[in-house]
């Protein structure tokens, strides 16, 4: 099909996509090169996918089960941004995947390792997330949080095209549809937004009641049906869930819905005054506390025990869960996926928490929600998810 795009609307296009990239590389410079100093390092390399996508925005990814990807992207303090990788791949990334502010530099296939290439081609002392002979563990989880500017526009976009094609697919089913059939047409849905899907849940009536973790078999849907995704585009990741019900659903599936929204409403809650850093509130561990709080409140005591909370998100499906004795900073702005259960039901969605603000990242408009109260004292609310009702 021939693309009609006026050429002053696609030259302003492009114009906004340059100015995107120049301002995201300007945040990885500046926190980088703080890093650096901090560390008294001269190098950061970064080739596990998630990390290599937050630094230059594009993919390293070949083999989808290798923990590490076909390339390493860095910063020095000697050469600024670069990319090492073998001569299959050269070409191909400094084409269609890194911005020209990246040198790139390419090594035989057959004659060194990607972790030997960067060791070889650094000067001074260097940190990695992957293992490189003579160089420092890199935890990058740090450095990709808080989220930057550039982050949160682009994690916007992304988002909503996860909840609008979760959503399609959720309104189209079918009591006699089976879970496999269903997670197929995530999948594809997904896909054709240019989004991969690491995690899709399917679990009909029976299954969803029965395990907190629906992998799709062939069982159909039957009286209602849960829809877990957590999806991956340009290294972020977002988690939504939907709830379908048919005519003959249980009674008791919106009273426990309600609950795991109310019990959701209240993990954002507490990690809204986390981040204040009021002095109520500071960790992790300490969010987590709140949460099995309002368990408690919900009339769901040790529910929790079932299934693990969620937590933070931005570039990995969680960058840490929630966990009792959690010791992991609370900051904004950052992306918070909390997915609480309560047998058989389950509230979750990928919200933006900042300036003491919460923004449900995952959302359309187009389902029917519901206004949920924190059970924490302040008047905290968001708008949930409700379950829909569809003809069976």
């Amino acid at each position: 099909m021939r693309d009609e795009t006026p050429p002053e609307d696609a030259e302003r296009a492009d114009g906004a996509r340059a100015e995107l990239r120049r301002r995201h590389l300007e945040h990885r410079r500046e926190r980088l090169a703080e890093f650096l100093d901090e560390a008294e390092l001269d190098a950061v390399w970064m080739a596990r996918p998630n990390s290599f996508a937050w630094l230059t925005g594009g993919s390293n990814v070949v083999n989808r089960d290798a923990d590490v990807g076909s390339a390493a992207a860095g910063y020095t303090r000697a050469d600024g941004f670069r990319v090492v990788t073998d001569n299959i791949e050269a070409e191909r990334l400094a084409d269609e995947e890194l911005p020209d502010a990246f040198d790139v530099e390419a090594v035989p296939w057959y004659e060194s390792s990607l972790a030997d290439a960067v060791a070889s081609t650094t000067d001074g002392a260097g940190a990695a997330d992957f293992d490189v002979p003579g160089f420092e563990h890199l935890n990058a989880s740090r450095l990709r949080r808080p989220l930057s500017p550039t982050d949160v526009e682009r994690y916007r976009e992304f988002a909503g095209d996860v909840a609008a094609a979760v959503e399609r697919v959720a309104r189209e089913l079918q009591p006699d549809d089976t879970e496999h059939e269903v997670a197929a047409g995530l999948r594809v849905t997904l896909a054709s937004q240019g989004i991969e899907s690491p995690v899709v849940l399917v679990g009909g009536g029976e299954r969803a009641r029965k395990y907190r973790h629906f992998t799709p078999t062939l069982a159909e849907l039957g009286e209602y049906a849960l829809v877990t995704v957590t999806a991956e585009r340009g290294g972020l990741y977002a988690s939504t869930t939907r709830t379908v019900a048919f005519g003959d659903a249980p009674e008791w599936l919106g009273e426990r819905h309600e609950k795991a929204m109310r019990v959701e409403a209240s993990a954002l809650d507490a990690t809204l005054r986390a981040a204040a850093d009021d002095g109520e509130i500071g960790t992790a561990g300490d969010v987590f506390d709140r949460i099995r709080e309002a368990y408690d409140a919900v009339g769901e005591s040790g529910e929790w025990r079932n299934h693990h909370q969620g937590g933070a998100a931005g570039y990995a499906g969680r960058e840490w869960i929630a966990t009792p004795e959690g010791e992991e900073r609370v900051e904004t702005p950052l992306a918070y996926a909390y997915n609480p259960t309560v047998s058989g039901a389950k509230s979750e969605d990928t919200v933006l928490l900042a300036d003491g603000e919460s923004e449900v990242l995952t959302a359309t408009g187009e389902w029917p929600t519901r206004t949920v109260d924190s059970r924490l004292d302040g008047g905290f609310s968001i708008e949930r998810h409700e379950v829909l009702e569809l003809d069976s």
